[in-house]
């Protein structure tokens, strides 16, 4: 391909959007940046330093410092030359990703890297402000959402896959807490880019959902024909 894509891919929590991020970038050929996962890096780091989750000024050293690099397609996550994949999606690590997130300085320290690792390849990028600040020249944008029970249930899912044990009911708060958290926060709240096609995921499967965004970008990048690596 000539020229470089962005395909911006935002929304709220269990929506899909790792996941078919993921499998879009894979089936394009184009490099698959996790946002989510680059600040659950910064959570993590944090925690283990013994940081507080707002304390502004360390925060931002660690942002700034951190090395973050993904491989495999963003399958494995590494900080500072450690694999950490498995570590930033145990019990808690969204919640405190989510603190971490509402801290302007950390999100502009990673705004910053997300753009660097877009200037060399095709990226499928996802997270809560890809479209309105990340790229808000992205051509293409899409705004994944699902019914707040579904979106539980699938974390519940993928939890229970890893063998972690949590209530639904806890669950569904600690989403609810994020979205809300996401939504109201002063530095590049979650909202859907007046650009982007919404898209609701709730009764469709990932290779329908896959299908719906290929046409997305078949019709405003390739003038409707197939794209290739």
């Amino acid at each position: 391909m000539s020229r470089r894509i962005v395909v911006a891919i935002d929304g709220p929590a269990g929506a899909g959007k790792s996941t078919i991020a993921c499998a879009l970038a894979e089936r394009l050929g184009f490099l698959f940046i996790d946002t989510g996962a680059m600040y659950r890096a910064v959570a993590l780091w944090a925690i283990r330093a013994g940081t507080a989750l707002d304390d502004m000024h360390r925060l931002d050293q660690l942002a700034r410092e951190a090395q973050i690099e993904f491989r495999e397609n963003s399958k494995r996550v590494f900080l500072n030359g450690e694999e950490i994949t498995d570590e930033i999606r145990g019990p808690g690590m969204a919640d405190a990703a989510s603190k971490v997130s509402t801290i302007p300085a950390v999100r502009r320290a990673l705004v910053d890297l997300q753009r660097k690792m877009a200037t060399q390849n095709s990226v499928v990028m996802e997270g809560r402000d890809i479209g309105t600040v990340v790229f808000p020249e992205a051509e293409v944008k899409i705004f994944l959402d699902a019914r707040p029970d579904v979106r539980a249930n699938r974390r519940l899912a993928d939890l229970q896959a890893k063998g972690v044990t949590v209530g639904p009911e806890e669950l569904e708060r600690e989403i609810a807490e994020r979205d809300r958290r996401d939504r109201t926060r002063a530095e590049a709240p979650l909202m859907q880019a007046p650009d982007a096609t919404y898209l609701d995921t709730s009764e469709l499967s990932i290779d329908e959902v896959q299908e719906e965004i290929l046409k997305i970008i078949r019709a405003k990048v390739s003038n409707g024909k197939e794209l290739v690596r």
